[in-house]
C-alpha cells in the first residue's frame, strides 16, 4: 500500500502501490502541462460507501509515498484509459484492464481506496 498525500493539510489517501504508480504518471504528466482536473474514486463500504473527488491543480501540494521496494511494471493500456479520462476533466480510479482483453473498461475501481 502507498499514500497519495494531498493539499496543505496533507490528507492521506491510501491505495495499492501499483495503482499509485499509474496515477503518478498520469497526474505528473498533467501537472507538467499546467493542467487541472478532478480525481474521483469509490469509497469502500467499510468507510461509509459513496464517492470522493479531489481537485488536482499544479499549485496544490501533492506527494506520492510508496511502501513497496520495487516499482511495478506499467500497464500502458491502463495509463491510456486514465489519460483519456483526465483529458475529459475527471480522472477516475478505474479497474486495470486485463492484457489481451481487447476491451478497455472504465468506471470506478472495484478495489477500495482508504482515506485517512
Amino acid at each position: 500500500m502507498g499514500l497519495l498525500i494531498y493539499g496543505p493539510a496533507a490528507a492521506e489517501i491510501e491505495m495499492d502501490d501499483r495503482l499509485l504508480a499509474h496515477l503518478r504518471i498520469v497526474i505528473l504528466t498533467k501537472m507538467r502541462n499546467h493542467e487541472s482536473f478532478s480525481l474521483s474514486w469509490s469509497v469502500d463500504a467499510n468507510q461509509g460507501s459513496g464517492r470522493e473527488t479531489l481537485w488536482v491543480h499544479p499549485s496544490i501540494p501533492l506527494r506520492f509515498r510508496f511502501y513497496g521496494s520495487r516499482p511495478p511494471a506499467i500497464n500502458r493500456a491502463w495509463i491510456d484509459l486514465m489519460v483519456a479520462a483526465a483529458h475529459r476533466g475527471d480522472l477516475r480510479i478505474m479497474a486495470e484492464p486485463v492484457p489481451g482483453d481487447g476491451e478497455a473498461r472504465g468506471g470506478y475501481a472495484e478495489s477500495p481506496i482508504v482515506s485517512r
